[in-house]
């Protein structure tokens, strides 16, 4: 048993594994171009907030590697240009924009392009290194917050696939799982794609922990029936409050925990927050395509021309949120102003962390 990884880079190239794929299929793709990179994040062969932002990362650096040109001013303008194509292939995780961000930052410390080059693919690295010790340290704190718990339901995939390693919301299965700590894990299958299904089952399965899949529509039930002690869930963006986007039903699980009296879990790195959002009305939703609610299987599974509203994600309130669980540590209720205090971060309007 091992736990899978959706990013190699082995100095000169980067490879994904295709979650499209998967479970069935398991199969390594070769990332050449910034148009490659910018298909697998809007196709979502790579998926999950922070891989989003380490492939974008890589991709910024693989691009500029091809712009030839030995003006600094024409070599920037070329990798904002790459950049702003980048961060327009997906509008929810913070981490696309952050990431690109970061790279784009470094540009003010070259003096030739030559140097940015080797920079920006530095910089790049980094991002991924810090992404795995950034879930490792979530992974740890997680099980301090499920002391006693063995009962878990978890919603998407948070897991090692959608980040450099272990994950977020995933993590502390994956770390009691090598140190000999079992966990029973529901997972829910997750509409409209059925990540949680195809995604978080078989990285479970792959890292040897017990996992059990239910249909969304039966998680009050199983609640309920299987005595279920804590939620958790990973988030594509938080805003500066502790409003919280994630896979669509994640609002409907934290109403549940609610009603069931048991604690509810976002976890997150610090680059997931957005602290230049008041709130979470402001965070933008994504809208799929309707055919992954009308078909299965490329099969129609409702009437013709059936009216679909297919919103990927939505918008947990931060009052129902137990805690936030980040690699800088647990962050409690009060979260306008804890936030801040824990992450060395200004909530003013513009900053983001």
């Amino acid at each position: 048993m091992s736990i899978p990884l959706s990013i190699k880079w082995d100095g000169q190239q980067l490879t994904i594994l295709d979650q499209q794929k998967l479970p069935h299929t398991i199969e390594y793709v070769t990332l050449e171009t910034v148009e490659d990179v910018y298909e697998a994040i809007f196709s979502l062969k790579v998926r999950g907030a922070p891989a989003i932002g380490i492939t974008a990362a890589y991709g910024l650096a693989i691009g500029a590697q091809r712009h030839n040109t030995d003006s600094l001013e024409a070599f920037q303008q070329y990798v904002e240009k790459d950049a702003a194509y980048l961060n327009a292939s997906r509008p929810t995780a913070v981490n696309l924009g952050w990431a690109l961000s970061r790279l784009k930052d470094k540009l003010r410390e070259t003096e030739n392009v030559k140097q940015a080059k080797l920079l920006l693919l530095a910089e790049a690295v980094k991002v991924h290194s810090e992404d795995e010790e950034s879930c490792r340290r979530i992974g740890e704190h997680a099980l301090v917050l499920l002391q006693g718990q063995t009962k878990v339901m978890t919603i998407c995939n948070a897991g090692s696939i959608a980040t450099a390693k272990y994950g977020t919301a995933l993590a502390p299965f994956h770390l009691g799982s090598e140190r000999g700590r079992q966990f029973e894990v529901y997972a829910c299958e997750t509409r409209p794609v059925y990540q949680g299904a195809r995604l978080t089952v078989w990285e479970l399965q792959q890292s040897g922990v017990d996992v059990t899949l239910i249909t969304d529509s039966m998680a009050a039930h199983t609640i309920g029936a299987k005595g279920i002690e804590a939620i958790i869930v990973g988030a594509d963006r938080i805003a500066a409050n502790g409003d919280t986007a994630n896979k669509i039903g994640t609002y409907n699980l934290a109403l549940l925990a609610s009603a069931f009296n048991i604690p509810f879990y976002v976890a997150a790195p610090a680059s997931t927050f957005d602290l230049s959002i008041e709130d979470g009305s402001a965070i933008p939703i994504e809208e799929r395509n309707p055919e992954e609610i009308t078909h299965m299987s490329g099969q129609p599974v409702a009437p013709l021309g059936t009216k679909v509203f297919n919103p990927a994600f939505d918008v947990t309130p931060s009052h129902l949120i137990t805690a936030i669980i980040t690699e800088k540590g647990i962050i409690n209720e009060d979260y306008s102003k804890n936030i801040p205090d824990l992450l060395g971060a200004s909530t003013g309007k513009g900053e983001r962390i």
